[in-house]
């Protein structure tokens, strides 16, 4: 088990931020933004968390082949970087989708005034 899965990767990219959008989307367009915010992030969490521990399953099964083998192996990287690239792809899309609401927030608050006091 050397290197990462570059597939699982780009699907940890891909789909909690597409996922986390559209949960929060109609939420912010009411005049939500924190219970907007607060269901994307939750979307994009509950799917790092899942992606961590798909990876631990599939550490698991290297370790248990392994085992069964008789030796003892360790999977490159270690558990512990394969399970921060998911942490940190989690972060940079909740900070994404943070900065997205921000945007949404002041075009709907906009909205409300007239076009000459805009």
């Amino acid at each position: 088990m050397n290197g990462l899965n570059w597939f699982w990767i780009g699907l940890a990219i891909v789909a909690p931020s597409a996922a986390g959008l559209l949960a929060a989307w109609p939420l912010w367009q009411k005049g939500q933004p924190i219970f907007g915010n607060i269901l994307g992030s939750s979307v994009i969490f509950g799917a790092a968390v899942g992606l961590i521990f798909r990876e631990r399953v599939e550490i698991e099964r290297f370790g248990q082949q392994c085992l069964d083998q008789g030796t003892v192996c360790w999977p490159a990287p270690s558990a512990f970087t394969r399970f921060a690239v998911y942490a940190f792809i989690a972060l940079v899309e909740i900070m994404m989708l943070f900065s997205v609401s921000l945007r949404i927030e002041h075009r709907v608050r906009r909205r409300g005034y007239a076009p000459e006091w805009r």
